[in-house]
């Protein structure tokens, strides 16, 4: 059974997995919110070859924002932490079954 809620609702995990950045932003909130840890420096997910200052813009005003507004985190745009949101665990099965196939899919991930 396919409705437009649960249409509305795989359109919006697939586009918030759509970028990298997105990824590890959402895989980093699942590794680390079980424990008192659940928050974390945004400048965290950068990787070596990032140019940190372009990394910085397109999170504050693209990534960040996108996965706040799907309520997927919780984003203090102040304090610089993000944590689970409302929504996280409607993308939580998804993330773990791409976490756990990694060495299947193309690459990229996360």
């Amino acid at each position: 059974m396919t409705g437009g809620a649960t249409d509305r609702s795989l359109d919006r995990m697939f586009e918030a997995l759509r970028h990298p950045y997105r990824r590890r932003i959402l895989l980093l909130v699942s590794e680390h919110n079980p424990r008192d840890e659940d928050e974390f420096n945004v400048e965290d997910l950068a990787t070596e070859s990032d140019d940190l200052e372009l990394l910085t813009t397109e999170l504050y005003h693209v990534h960040l924002p996108k996965l706040a507004e799907s309520e997927y985190i919780e984003w203090d745009e102040d304090g610089h932490t993000i944590r689970r949101g409302p929504n996280f665990d409607e993308i939580a099965p998804l993330l773990a079954l791409m976490d756990e196939h990694q060495d299947e899919l193309p690459n990229g991930w996360p």
